[in-house]
């Protein structure tokens, strides 16, 4: 069993899964800067991205589109890494030579969302308030943070709202697993279906084509979920006040997805 776990092709598997993921951010971190913007702050106008960059360049700096880059790459890191690896050790302990279905692939792909979600959410928190923080919001009701770097944001969020606070957006981002499910199961398939009848090894613009439709199907499903996520991981949502004790979770939720969740003009997010 434990050679199963720290098998050496699930730590390629992992490694390779991080790397890319983390030059893909890199090269497109505006647009996911540009995605989050829009998400958080409910006053600022659903243009186009290139329109939602300019004004931000404008406003805040030519740098402002990367600000909180490196607490992404890192959380990103751990994030994928922790998904590849758990995907690929369930998958390959499961089918042990079997050839694997679609069904396979979600259910495995689901169980790996779960595991990753737990161990990386308080991660994704401080980077959200990292990218945030200096930003000129068009909703005067949010109020500026203050956090000198990544342990300086973990240190204020457990003083100040408690150590749950760490996993605000855990709900969302369970049923955010979704996401990268849905992603792996249409990509395995489509990967199958090209090699149905001709086993090979599929070219770089064939992984490129089938990966970029297998994300954008997965995202546009669930961008809803991914809004509310980015809204409870920052912290700063507004409930009606006779409401607020009554809230639970859920229908925090519900309220957040009818009153703020929202598709921007383009959505920037179907890249990563």
């Amino acid at each position: 069993m434990t050679s199963e776990v720290f098998s050496y092709e699930s730590l390629v598997h992992a490694v390779s899964g991080a790397v890319g993921s983390v030059t893909a951010m890199t090269v497109f971190f505006p647009l996911d800067t540009a995605r989050l913007r829009l998400q958080v702050d409910e006053n600022r106008k659903a243009k186009s991205t290139p329109a939602v960059l300019a004004d931000i360049v404008k406003e805040e700096g030519l740098l402002a589109p990367y600000r909180g880059w490196f607490p992404v790459i890192c959380s990103l890191c751990c994030s994928n890494f922790v998904y590849f690896y758990c995907f690929h050790w369930m998958k390959g302990s499961w089918l042990k030579g079997r050839q694997s279905t679609p069904s396979t692939d979600l259910i495995v792909g689901i169980a790996a969302g779960v595991i990753n979600v737990l161990l990386t959410t308080p991660l994704w928190v401080v980077n959200t308030r990292l990218k945030l923080q200096g930003s000129k919001f068009r909703n005067s009701d949010i109020q500026p943070t203050n956090y000198s770097g990544i342990l300086d944001a973990f240190e204020q969020i457990i003083r100040n709202e408690g150590v749950g606070a760490l996993w605000n957006g855990t709900f969302p981002s369970l049923l955010l697993v979704l996401n990268p499910a849905i992603q792996f199961m249409i990509y395995e398939g489509l990967k199958r279906q090209l090699r149905r009848g001709v086993p090979r090894e599929l070219s770089s613009l064939e992984v490129f084509v089938i990966g970029a439709v297998a994300k954008a199907v997965a995202t546009t499903v669930t961008y809803p979920l991914q809004t509310i996520q980015s809204i409870l991981r920052f912290g700063q949502f507004n409930t009606p006040a006779e409401k607020s004790k009554l809230l639970s979770g859920l229908e925090t939720i519900k309220c957040l997805l009818v009153n703020r969740a929202r598709f921007p003009a383009v959505p920037s997010k179907s890249w990563d």
